[in-house]
């Protein structure tokens, strides 16, 4: 009696699995071309990036302390390295390896993507499935969110292409005449909460790439993630909220209260 494949039943080709890079690169760089590596280093630039972060977050907190506070915070990041090495050289060279660790995450997220792909497979590990799969969701839209916030936000604050009104060295003045703007405060407030979600995922999933899994600590990987990602959360909203309530405003331009910081110094005993 004749069996008639039904078109499911039949054995499909299966699709074929990491190719082979068309370039080998020595060792130790090669190490980047398997899905380990890329893993590794997505794990350890997703590290350094919540680092920034979270000091980035801090640094900013000076503005409920007032513009002068503010300048001169902005003025000791200017001269890290003290006179042993140039001014401002420092702080750029911590501006290239973010750069570098932005770069690296986005490439090795996406390359292990498309590896995930070709084998068929999802790159996951033994977690929360609610959570891997909103992450799955969410991941592909708070990226590009985030990387055209960073972009607007250095366009706007650093290089003052958006405010006719922008001063070099005002970085209270600049803020609180940015975030004045109800669209851009709207924008500050929805980009930041696509950070807080992908933080909170991505501190989630990071401890297995780096291979940190254990019975016993992976019930606190959530915990951990959450605190991270609300921490970020509150401090970065309470800015554009601050300052549309008038706690954070510039009544008095910077140059006239350095001008008052330096003679009630000199004044002084």
């Amino acid at each position: 009696m004749a069996v008639t494949l039904r078109p499911q039943d039949k054995l499909r080709t299966p699709k074929p699995t990491n190719k082979p890079p068309r370039v080998k690169l020595p060792w130790p760089l090669n190490l980047y071309q398997t899905a380990i590596g890329k893993k590794w280093v997505m794990g350890l630039t997703g590290l350094g990036l919540i680092g920034f972060v979270v000091v980035h977050m801090i640094g900013n907190l000076h503005l409920y302390e007032g513009p002068v506070e503010v300048h001169e915070y902005a003025e000791a990041l200017r001269d890290l390295g003290g006179h042993i090495i140039p001014r401002t050289y420092v702080l750029w060279l911590m501006r290239l390896g973010l750069v570098t660790m932005f770069g690296l995450h986005i490439h090795s997220a996406v390359t292990l993507t498309r590896m995930s792909g070709a084998s068929n497979t999802r790159y996951e590990s033994t977690r929360d499935y609610a959570a891997a799969n909103f992450a799955s969701r969410t991941m592909r839209w708070t990226g590009p969110i985030i990387a055209l916030f960073l972009l607007y936000h250095l366009a706007d604050l650093t290089w003052g292409w958006f405010d006719d009104d922008w001063v070099r060295g005002d970085p209270y003045g600049n803020a609180d005449r940015s975030l004045s703007r109800i669209p851009v405060a709207l924008f500050y407030i929805v980009a930041n909460i696509a950070l807080a979600v992908h933080l909170f995922h991505g501190v989630f999933s990071m401890f297995t790439s780096l291979g940190i899994n254990s019975p016993k600590f992976n019930p606190m990987r959530r915990p951990i993630a959450l605190a991270i990602a609300g921490l970020i959360l509150l401090g970065n909203l309470s800015f554009p909220i601050m300052v549309q309530a008038g706690v954070i405003e510039e009544e008095v331009p910077l140059e006239q209260l350095l001008e008052q910081h330096d003679s009630a110094e000199e004044a002084s005993p």
